[in-house]
């Protein structure tokens, strides 16, 4: 009996197999049907992006051209023009306009990244109305290296001249290491990201997880041809360290019952820049910082795979509705 029953299920794994290998083709077509639809679309978006390179003008205009760039960009002339006068002046000021000048002499890669960016904002935001851009010095000053307004889109070239450069040579390394162009486009996604992802009201660290995951997901749309290094800041060892450690460090977080817990002293040992995330564990030194916001992110990618949401839904959702839905297997 059981031998005719086992010629009987080989007889039908071979009817089905076949079967389920096409639909797997059919469904793996599909998807890429559907990728490449929305390639094209985005594509087509016509995108007159515009960029004034202010550093440069006013490093080159002198006492005589202020009224001029006064006239240009007012916003940029609270102060008097004796103030202005004195920058252009100064020793200091003018050897950072020529490290600038130097480190950007063109403009071109940032802008076709720049330009690709607001495509697929404007695919997934049509009504988004894209930024005038502005480069800017504003003597290194890191944490405000991208100002996203409304209208206008400020970038401090000074924030990006390399990580070995002499000006960031006082800063910790895990600072200095974001100071450079190839993250340029990937900050302005991040602050396009704090304008349409909602702060969370729930205090728990989980949803502060989810916050940080759905603008991590987000730049994943966004900017889907950039590697996932970029997006969240890290070195390729950094992002290698947290793929191989996935499971036991959300084991670590299970085990101390970290998901609801309202405890802020999570941010600073998770999800705020840090040089490496406080697990209280020896192998800390070699963790990177903001492990919390990767978890995050997988976390959100795992419910996007598993759900039919569209992106806007995505953003305003709850944390605990996401986590649930998600299904969420660290990698082992």
């Amino acid at each position: 009996m059981n031998t005719v029953n086992n010629k009987m299920y080989c007889k039908i794994l071979a009817k089905v197999k076949p079967i389920f290998i096409l639909l797997s083709v059919f469904v793996i077509l599909s998807s890429c049907n559907d990728s490449d639809k929305v390639a094209k679309e985005i594509s087509a978006i016509p995108m007159d992006l515009k960029i004034s390179r202010f550093d440069r003008e006013f490093a080159a205009s002198g006492e005589k051209g202020l009224p001029s760039l006064r006239k240009m960009y007012p916003y940029l002339f609270p102060a008097p023009d004796s103030v202005w006068i004195a920058k252009m002046n100064d020793s200091l000021q003018i050897e950072l306009f020529q490290e600038v000048g130097n480190a950007f002499r063109s403009f071109e890669d940032e802008e076709e990244g720049l330009v690709q960016l607001f495509k697929h904002i404007k695919y997934y935001f049509p009504e988004y109305t894209v930024p005038k851009v502005i480069t800017v010095t504003n003597d290194v000053d890191y944490n405000n290296r991208i100002i996203l307004t409304d209208s206008l889109l400020f970038i401090s070239l000074d924030n990006y001249l390399g990580p070995e450069h002499k000006y960031y040579g006082g800063f910790q390394r895990y600072i200095a290491h974001t100071l450079d162009r190839n993250f340029l486009v990937s900050d302005v996604a991040s602050s396009f990201a704090k304008q349409v992802v909602p702060r969370p009201r729930d205090r728990s660290f989980l949803a502060r997880m989810i916050y940080f995951g759905k603008e991590l997901y987000l730049k994943d749309m966004i900017m889907p041809s950039v590697e996932d290094r970029k997006k969240i800041g890290y070195s390729q060892e950094d992002l290698d360290w947290a793929l191989a450690n996935e499971e036991p460090m959300w084991r670590n977080f299970i085990e101390n019952e970290y998901l609801y817990s309202t405890d802020n002293k999570l941010n600073q040992r998770f999800l705020e820049p840090a040089p490496f995330s406080k697990f209280g564990l020896e192998l800390d030194n070699e963790s990177p910082g903001r492990l919390g916001r990767f978890v995050g992110w997988q976390i959100v990618r795992a419910f996007m795979d598993n759900n039919d949401v569209e992106l806007k839904q995505l953003m305003t959702m709850p944390a605990e509705e996401i986590f649930k839905k998600s299904n969420y297997k660290p990698r082992n």
